[in-house]
């Protein structure tokens, strides 16, 4: 190995230097290296002080500004840790663990990194934080929980006009919008939303579909994006949420999982939604109840992997059965709900679907499979709201199921299209006895059952 030390301003002479051998480590005063006559910036020469043998992190390079970390609760506990410490002292060393530094573990004096630190996640980004980190935050008044939704007024609603406008002219290639078409993406704004008077502000979804339309229309060589564009882009710029549920309900069709047609005793169409936010997607959840000889009381066992919130709606189930036909349920029987080929069931809002399989199993009443529900369930027989409504009903119509039994107050939720309206029957219900009645197929001396439960409806 061969070095020359030379000042700057004698780089220049390098050339007339004499040496027979190969000059391949010549180094600057200030440290840097000559590789065969090219300079090497931060190349870790013999004399290239520490802290420029690495690389600045963003906690060094945000000294003096705002730090931003977008799903805080990714950071491995190590670096949360060390980003904690930064923040207590508002200096941190340079390490060189950064692939491009020639000093890999290499570790500065320490450095300013005064900062705020701004980071943004979901709920369960706060169970994932570094206790301490979390703690510095906690009771500061700092914690701002970011709504999803903002009022469907006139004012808002020019807002989205505009976001559309300011998306085409950032892309610069796809073709404006049409006044129908801005409309098409408003309605999808008030679909994501999922709630009555209500536009969603997840400006991510609604943006890749504006792009996906303009897509489409600069394709087919349209100089205005037309509705029929939006809606196209729908159908093939679907979340991986919504192909999985296309995937569910192909297949479980072509097994007969879920029937739309004919009636069946103690088996009923549920719906249930996967993913959350714009991302939400609808599945038909079959649900069959079967009555079986038992111990010594009646039991009722739900299987299917179910969650804990499930669980508990089961038990409320229950309680509303054992109420309305305890005279029916003899003491050596047991009650099984299957929720069919289906794992991971969270939430209450098969309840009424759970309450009605039962029901039918129970009284030997056949259910209608061209009906499918929704609906939470008090233990006073009461059906309340659920959310994903819309993203609900949208699973059944592509299923081919031509009734869906929503709760009444979850009614102005609903957001379809003219097309999917006719061909759906939408049924809002405030009680578990109105389900029966529109669900079931009361004949002959079974009449009698549901007059009496009419009857002592809300007792």
């Amino acid at each position: 190995m061969f070095g020359f030390k030379l000042k700057a301003e004698k780089v220049k002479k390098i050339e007339k230097v004499k040496y027979n051998g190969y000059l391949y480590n010549l180094t600057t005063e200030s440290g840097n290296l000559f590789a065969n006559g090219i300079l090497v910036k931060n190349s870790g020469g013999l004399g290239t002080p520490a802290y420029e043998r690495v690389i600045a992190g963003k906690i060094h390079k945000a000294n003096g500004g705002v730090l931003f970390i977008d799903e805080m609760g990714n950071l491995e506990p190590a670096a949360q840790q060390e980003l904690l410490t930064s923040l207590q002292e508002k200096r941190y060393p340079i390490t060189g663990q950064s692939e491009r530094s020639s000093g890999a573990m290499v570790i500065s004096e320490y450095v300013p990194a005064d900062f705020v630190l701004v980071a943004a996640g979901n709920l369960a980004t706060i169970e994932h934080m570094h206790p301490a980190l979390r703690s510095r935050v906690r009771g500061y008044g700092y914690e701002v929980y970011m709504n999803e939704v903002m009022d469907d007024t006139l004012e808002n609603q020019k807002k989205l006009v505009q976001f559309v406008a300011q998306e085409v002219m950032k892309d610069k290639k796809i073709p404006h919008f049409s006044k129908d078409a801005v409309e098409e993406i408003i309605r999808e704004a008030r679909k994501m939303a999922a709630v009555a008077g209500k536009l969603t502000v997840r400006l991510r979804e609604l943006g890749g579909l504006v792009r996906a339309a303009g897509d489409l229309a600069f394709e087919e060589g349209a100089n205005v994006t037309e509705r029929v564009h939006v809606v196209n882009a729908k159908k093939f710029a679907r979340p991986l949420e919504q192909q999985i549920a296309d995937k569910y309900i192909e297949e479980k069709k072509k097994y007969e999982v879920i029937i739309t047609s004919g009636e069946r005793v103690g088996r009923v169409n549920g719906l249930a939604v996967l993913g959350a936010g714009a991302a939400l997607s609808g599945i038909v959840l079959p649900i069959e109840a079967e009555i079986t000889p038992g111990g010594e009381k009646a039991e009722f066992i739900a299987t299917g992997k179910l969650g804990e919130i499930a669980k508990e709606a089961i038990k409320n189930v229950s309680a509303i059965i054992l109420k309305t036909f305890k005279e029916d349920i003899k003491e050596k029987h047991d009650i099984f709900v299957q929720f069919l080929q289906t794992y991971d069931v969270e939430g209450d809002s098969a309840s009424i679907a759970v309450a009605t399989a039962i029901m039918s199993a129970l009284k030997k009443v056949p259910i209608k499979q061209e009906v499918a529900m929704t609906g939470s369930l008090s233990i006073r027989g009461e059906v309340l709201a659920i959310g994903g409504v819309t993203a609900k009903v949208e699973a059944a119509i592509d299923a081919g199921i031509k009734q869906v039994i929503i709760p009444k107050s979850n009614e102005k939720d609903l957001v379809l299209s003219k097309a999917q309206e006719e061909k759906i029957k939408i049924i809002p219900v405030v009680r578990i006895e109105e389900v029966w009645e529109h669900a079931l197929v009361w004949k002959g001396k079974q009449k009698k059952i549901l007059e009496r439960l009419k009857k002592n409806s809300g007792n």
